[in-house]
């Protein structure tokens, strides 16, 4: 297959850019030239922001688009209209976001959606401007748009800062602030699982939306940090801590402690989707070991950090507030 990917070297887009390259599809990545893409693709350039910035793509015929623009949605609109004619499918990476917060425990693709238009040109509200964008792809495609709905995703060139800080912290050593409960079950996608199912779902010629993450539970925050601790051959000692304890320090959960969140609506809705129709249509993920062992074995070929989306915070527990909460010294 001839496939275009809006992106494509970083994070997701990569991986999705890596595994068509493994079943030698022919690829082409669009993007602005800031990083390098994966070798062995055909590399157009353009920033889709400005007026002019789609020229690069006025011409050329694809069987799918693979977009994971995260900002104003006026502009996957127009990437979509200027392919409608030129391409078959077009799947967006979009966010469970979109539904209306809070989303209740097991809310499947169904559920009431936030709204969103596909002419705004701002990315104020993430939720928004994501569902913008789904209102977008789908104007242009109609049911040949699918609509890729993550959650939180983890792996190799991961450019968030989540798990990187986790084996970074955990690397470190010494007493480490372990939030609990231990048993709390988590629920996230590898990117690159995200990557198999987007080309398998092209193409079968899939489209509409899906849920892409894990099974509710498909790792624990004790396997997740348990899994640092033994890929990093760290002395670390996971001090387990219980979840009203850290909100009392005034710690923020999913920030501070990245992929943590407490017993409660939030954590209902970010870790309770019903993902039965993405498993029924070949969803498959990797064990959590493997995920983590990986985006180790990457931080180590950088030379222990990664690099990290400046638009968005930096995460992470600052030291001397991990050590007053665990009565130690910083």
């Amino acid at each position: 297959m001839k496939l275009l990917i809006l992106g494509g070297t970083e994070f997701v887009g990569r991986a999705v850019a890596e595994a068509a390259l493994a079943r030698a599809w022919q690829v082409t990545v669009f993007h602005r030239g800031n990083h390098a893409p994966p070798p062995g693709v055909t590399a157009l350039h353009g920033d889709r922001a400005t007026a002019a910035g789609l020229a690069a793509l006025e011409h050329g015929t694809w069987d799918a688009v693979v977009d994971t623009w995260s900002k104003a949605p006026s502009a996957v609109r127009d990437a979509a209209r200027l392919l409608a004619g030129r391409t078959e499918r077009y799947a967006y990476v979009s966010t469970r976001s979109v539904h209306t917060y809070p989303a209740p425990y097991g809310l499947d693709e169904d559920g009431p959606l936030v709204a969103g238009s596909a002419d705004d040109t701002t990315s104020d509200d993430y939720a928004t401007a994501k569902r913008g964008g789904e209102l977008a792809a789908t104007e242009a495609f109609g049911d040949r748009a699918l609509l890729i709905r993550a959650g939180l995703i983890l792996g190799p060139y991961e450019n968030v800062g989540r798990l990187p800080w986790w084996l970074g912290r955990i690397a470190r050593g010494g007493p480490v602030l372990a939030p609990g409960p231990r048993e709390a079950a988590l629920q996230y996608i590898d990117a690159r699982d995200l990557a198999e199912w987007t080309l398998d779902a092209l193409e079968a010629g899939l489209g509409g939306a899906y849920n892409m993450v894990s099974e509710p539970g498909h790792a624990t925050m004790a396997e997740l940090l348990e899994s640092c601790a033994r890929v990093t051959g760290s002395d670390a000692e996971l001090r387990w801590t219980a979840p009203e304890d850290i909100l009392a320090a005034g710690v923020e959960p999913w920030i501070e402690l990245p992929a943590w969140l407490p017993p409660g609506e939030l954590q209902d809705t970010l870790y309770g989707a019903d993902v039965s129709r993405a498993l029924a249509t070949g969803l498959r993920c990797r064990p959590v070991a493997e995920t983590v062992a990986d985006t180790w074995d990457w931080l180590r070929s950088l030379g222990g950090t990664a690099p990290r989306r400046t638009d968005l915070p930096a995460l992470g527990l600052p030291p001397e507030k991990e050590a007053a909460l665990l009565g130690e010294t910083p």
